[in-house]
C-alpha cells in the first residue's frame, strides 16, 4: 500500500476511535454506524481525489460538498433539491435540527435519547473532525497538528460526561493518534528508500526460501517510535490513575471518592448541575425503592453528602479523611440522650441506572449493612464507595433515628462548642451586605437562633413571596443569592443555598444536605423514590440535638414537627404505614387485574399483596438490545487478543496438512513446511534473513535458537528437502517433514524463556503476515480504483475538449 494510503486509513481509524468517547453521551449507539459509513465515505473521496491529483484546497472542498450531500440524505431528503442537494429549504431544515438538538442536550441528563438533532450535531460533528484530521494528515501531510481536532473531540465527549469518561475511551483516542503518528513516521522513513534495511516485503517476488523479500527486522527508528509511543501512553494512562480525581455527578455518575486501606480523603463536589438535571427530566425514572418501619415517612429523606464550605463561588463539600465503615456507626455529634429518639429499620435497593459514589441514608443512620467497597466519613455521616464502588443495582438495610426534639429543647440549646461554631458559620469576604441585612429584617422578632432559624423557613416556604421554578437560571455564590433574594424565583439548590448563608451571617453553624425527598408510597407498601425526587435542604446545628433539618423550599418536602405552630399528635401505636411523600405527587391507587395495564402490573400498581423485605425497583434499567450489544462488545474486545493466536493456529494447519498428490503438490508441500519453520523461529525472536541460502538459514536457526541435537538434525534435513525441490534436476520431495516440523518447534520452545514462550503464542512476530497480505491486497484494490477514477476523469476532459 502506498504511503498515502495507508495515512488515509490511519487518520480514518483515529477518529472513529476518538468519536467512540461520544458513544455512552445517547441510550442508542445506532448513530455511530452511520458516522463510520459517512466518514469512511468522505475519506475514500479525498484518497481519489489526491489520486487525480487535485489541488489541496479543492480536495478538501470536494470532501465538504460530498459530506453537505451525505449529511442531506440521511436527515434533510425531503427539504433537498433533487431529493440530494442541499437547497435553501434543507438548510433551513439544518437549522432547525440544529435548535431542537441544543435543546435537547439542554434538557436531557446523559444518557440522552438520540433524537434526530441529537443524531445531526453527534454525525455532522465527527464528519467536521475527520474532514480535518484527514485534511492536515493527508492532504497537507501532516499528523502532528491533526492531534488538536482528535483532543477536541474527545474532551468535548470528556466534558458532556462530567468528567467520567471511561479510561478505555481515553486509550482508544490516544491510540488512534499515536497509529496516525507511527504512519507518518513511516511514510517519511520509505521516501528515503531502504537505508536501514528490513522494509516491508514485496509481493511481486519469492525468495528461494520461500519467504517474501525485505522481511527482515524492523526499521530500528520505527521500532523506537513504537517503544517510546508505548510508554508514553503507559505514563498517560498511569498518572491519571494515581492522582486524586475531581469529576462530579451526585445524582447520576461516579464521584470523587478515593480512599484504600485505613485513610484516604474524599474531596469537594458542586451538585449543582447534576440535581438541577435531575429535577428536569422529561421522565421521572425510579432511582430507588424501600421499605421502612418509620411512623412518619413524609420525614424518611434519604441525605447522600453534606456540603459544609461555603467559599463565595459555591457550597462544597471539605475534603476530609474517610475510614473504614464501623458496625454499629458512632452517635450523632452533638445529640444528647435527653432528647427523644426512635430506631427505624429501611431496606433499599438501587436501580441498575442509578450509578454514583455517595450511597443514600436515613439520617443520622447508625448501622449500615451493604456489600461491597465502602468507607466512612465521619463528620458528614456519609458513605463513599472505594476503588470504583458504585450504588448501581445495590442493596443494603440501614437502621437510622428518629430524632424527636421538642420547640422547647431547641428553643433552650446551648450554644455550640467554639470550634463547630468558626468552621459552620464562615461566610466569604465578598459576600454581599444585603444577605445579612435581609437575615436581619426577616428574624427581628426572634428571640433565639431555634425562633431565628423558623423564621428563615416560613420566609422562604411561604411569607417571603418566592417561586418555585427549576428552569432559573443556575447559580450558587455570593452574586447568585443576592440575585435570588431580589427576583425570588429559584429551585431547592437557591432556596437551601441563601437560607444556609443567611443562618450563618446570624451566627447559627449551618451547611447543606444533599439527597432524595421520601418519594411516592406504591400499593405494595414501598416507596419509590425517582430522579424529580432530588433535593437539598439546611442543616442547623443546635447543641444536645445535633444537626437539624429545615425545609425552606416551597411546594417541595415537607416541614419538619418541630418548625410547624400546630403539629398534630403521633399515635405510636400506629402501624407503619408509609404515604405519598415529599414529591407531592398522590399516591396510585389500585387498579382491577383485569383492566390493568402491563406497565402498571410492574409497577406493582394492580392489587398484588404486599412483600416484605426489599423491593425490586421498577427501572429495567438497560434495555436487552444494548446488554447484547454490549456483551458482543466485550466479546470481541476479549477475543480481539486472541486473533494473532488464532490466525497462526490456521495457517500452521493449513500448512502441514494433507495436499494434493501431483510432484508439484508435494514441492509446495515442503515450501510450505519449510516456512513454518522459518516462521516459528520468528516467532521466538530469530529474525528471517532473505538473503541467505536455506542451508545457511538452517544453521543460523540452529545457533540463534539454541537447537539440541535432534532438533538441528530436522532443520537441516528440512533444509535438504527445500534445496531439492528448487535445486534438482529432477525435484524430490522430502518424506517427515510434519515430524520435523515439530521437533523443530519443540526444540525452539524449549531454549526459550518463559516470556518469550507466552509471547510467541499470544503474539507472534510472523502473524505481521496478514497486516501485508492487507495492505497489498488494498493498495491493489486503490490503485485499480484510482486507475478507473483517472479513465473516468479522462474520458471527461475528452468530452470536454470535443464540446468546446
Amino acid at each position: 500500500m502506498s504511503g498515502r494510503g495507508r495515512m488515509t486509513l490511519c487518520a480514518l481509524a483515529a477518529t472513529l476511535l476518538a468519536a467512540a468517547a461520544l458513544i455512552p453521551l445517547v441510550t442508542d449507539a445506532g448513530w455511530f454506524l452511520q458516522a463510520v459509513f459517512l466518514v469512511a465515505v468522505q475519506a475514500g473521496v479525498g484518497a481519489l481525489a489526491r489520486r487525480v491529483p487535485l489541488a489541496k484546497a479543492l480536495t478538501v472542498a470536494v470532501q465538504l460538498v460530498v459530506s453537505l450531500v451525505l449529511l442531506t440524505l440521511l436527515f434533510a431528503r425531503g427539504q433537498a433539491v433533487l431529493g440530494f442537494l442541499p437547497g435553501p429549504d434543507a438548510v433551513e431544515e439544518f437549522g432547525r435540527l440544529l435548535s431542537t438538538g441544543a435543546a435537547d442536550v439542554n434538557r436531557y441528563a446523559i444518557p440522552a435519547p438520540a433524537s434526530e438533532g441529537i443524531r445531526l450535531m453527534l454525525i455532522s460533528g465527527v464528519l467536521l473532525i475527520g474532514l480535518a484530521v484527514d485534511a492536515l494528515a493527508v492532504t497537507f501531510r501532516s499528523a502532528a497538528p491533526a492531534g488538536l481536532p482528535l483532543l477536541a473531540l474527545y474532551s468535548v465527549a470528556a466534558g458532556l460526561s462530567g468528567g467520567g469518561a471511561s479510561w478505555l475511551y481515553f486509550l482508544l483516542a490516544a491510540s488512534g493518534f499515536l497509529l496516525l503518528l507511527l504512519a507518518e513516521g513511516r511514510d517519511r522513513l520509505s521516501q528515503w528508500g531502504r537505508v536501514f534495511g528490513g522494509a516491508a516485503p514485496n509481493r511481486s517476488r519469492q525468495s528461494v526460501g520461500g519467504m517474501e523479500p525485505g522481511s527482515g527486522s524492523p526499521l530500528a527508528p520505527i521500532r523506537t517510535g513504537r517503544r517510546i509511543g508505548a510508554l508514553t501512553l503507559g505514563v498517560a494512562l498511569l498518572i491519571p490513575a494515581l492522582l486524586p480525581t475531581l469529576n462530579g455527578g451526585l445524582l447520576g455518575g461516579s464521584g470523587p471518592g478515593r480512599g484504600s486501606g485505613g485513610g484516604g480523603t474524599i474531596s469537594a463536589v458542586n451538585p449543582l448541575v447534576s440535581l438541577q438535571e435531575s429535577l428536569n427530566q422529561p421522565i421521572d425514572r425510579e432511582v430507588l425503592r424501600y421499605r421502612t418501619t418509620s411512623q412518619q415517612p413524609q420525614d424518611m429523606y434519604l441525605r447522600i453528602v453534606a456540603l459544609d464550605r461555603f467559599d463565595g463561588t459555591a457550597w462544597k463539600s471539605s475534603e476530609r479523611e474517610i475510614g473504614d465503615v464501623p458496625a454499629p456507626l458512632p452517635r450523632p455529634a452533638g445529640l444528647s440522650t435527653e432528647v427523644g429518639t426512635v430506631e427505624i429499620n429501611t431496606n433499599i435497593s438501587a436501580a441498575d441506572s442509578y450509578e454514583q459514589n455517595w450511597l443514600p441514608l436515613p439520617f443520622p443512620a447508625t448501622k449500615v449493612e451493604i456489600g461491597g467497597r465502602w468507607r466512612f466519613e465521619p463528620e458528614g455521616r456519609t458513605l463513599v464507595g472505594d476503588r470504583g464502588q458504585t450504588t448501581k443495582g445495590v442493596r443494603y438495610s440501614v437502621t437510622s433515628l428518629a430524632v424527636q426534639p421538642t420547640k422547647e429543647q431547641l428553643a433552650q440549646a446551648p450554644e455550640a462548642p467554639a470550634a463547630l461554631r468558626k468552621e459552620y458559620t464562615q461566610v466569604p469576604t465578598g459576600l454581599p451586605p444585603v444577605v445579612k441585612q435581609t437575615a436581619l429584617q426577616v428574624v427581628k422578632n426572634a428571640t433565639n437562633d431555634y425562633e431565628r432559624a423558623v423564621a428563615l423557613q416560613n420566609w422562604f416556604a411561604s411569607e417571603g413571596g418566592f417561586t418555585y421554578d427549576t428552569q432559573v437560571q443556575s447559580g450558587t455564590g455570593s452574586a447568585a443569592i443576592a440575585r435570588f433574594l431580589k427576583q425570588k424565583e429559584g429551585f431547592c439548590v437557591h432556596f437551601s443555598f441563601s437560607m444556609a448563608a443567611m443562618a450563618r451571617t446570624l451566627g447559627i453553624p449551618a451547611r447543606v444536605a444533599v439527597g432524595f425527598t421520601p418519594g411516592t408510597a406504591r400499593s405494595d407498601q414501598s416507596m419509590s423514590v425517582g430522579l424529580r425526587d432530588a433535593h437539598a435542604w439546611p442543616e442547623l446545628y443546635f447543641e444536645g440535638l445535633g444537626w437539624t433539618r429545615f425545609e425552606p423550599t416551597p411546594t417541595r418536602g415537607s416541614a419538619p414537627e418541630y418548625t410547624r405552630q400546630d403539629a398534630p399528635s403521633q399515635n405510636p401505636t400506629d402501624p407503619a404505614q408509609p404515604t405519598a411523600g415529599a414529591s407531592n405527587v398522590p399516591a396510585n391507587t389500585p387498579k382491577p387485574s383485569n383492566s390493568c395495564p402491563e406497565a402498571d402490573r410492574k409497577l406493582g400498581e394492580c392489587g398484588q399483596n404486599p412483600q416484605a423485605g426489599p423491593v425490586d425497583p421498577t427501572d429495567t434499567g438497560t434495555p436487552a438490545g444494548t446488554v447484547a450489544a454490549i456483551a458482543a462488545g466485550v466479546l470481541v474486545v476479549l477475543g480481539l487478543p486472541l486473533l494473532p493466536l488464532l490466525w497462526r493456529t490456521r495457517v500452521r494447519a493449513r500448512r502441514l496438512g494433507s495436499g494434493g498428490r501431483t510432484p508439484a503438490d508435494a514441492a509446495a508441500r515442503t515450501l510450505a513446511a519449510w516456512r513454518e519453520i522459518t516462521d516459528s523461529a520468528w516467532d521466538v525472536g530469530v529474525t528471517p534473513d532473505e538473503s541467505q541460502t536455506p542451508r545457511k538459514t538452517a544453521a543460523r536457526i540452529v545457533r540463534l535458537g539454541s537447537l539440541d541435537e535432534p532438533s538441528a538434525q530436522a532443520v537441516h534435513r528440512a533444509a535438504g528437502a527445500v534445496e531439492q525441490v528448487l535445486y534438482a534436476p529432477v525435484p524430490q520431495a522430502g518424506s517427515g517433514l510434519v515430524d520435523d516440523v515439530h521437533r523443530v518447534r519443540e526444540g525452539l520452545r524449549a531454549a526459550a524463556g518463559r516470556g518469550t514462550r507466552l509471547r510467541a503464542l499470544l503474539l507472534p512476530r510472523s502473524a505481521v503476515r496478514v497486516v501485508w497480505t492487507v495492505s497489498a491486497r488494498g493498495s491493489a484494490v486503490l490503485g485499480r480504483a484510482g486507475e478507473m477514477w483517472g479513465r473516468w476523469a479522462g474520458g471527461l476532459r475528452r468530452v470536454s475538449r470535443q464540446r468546446g
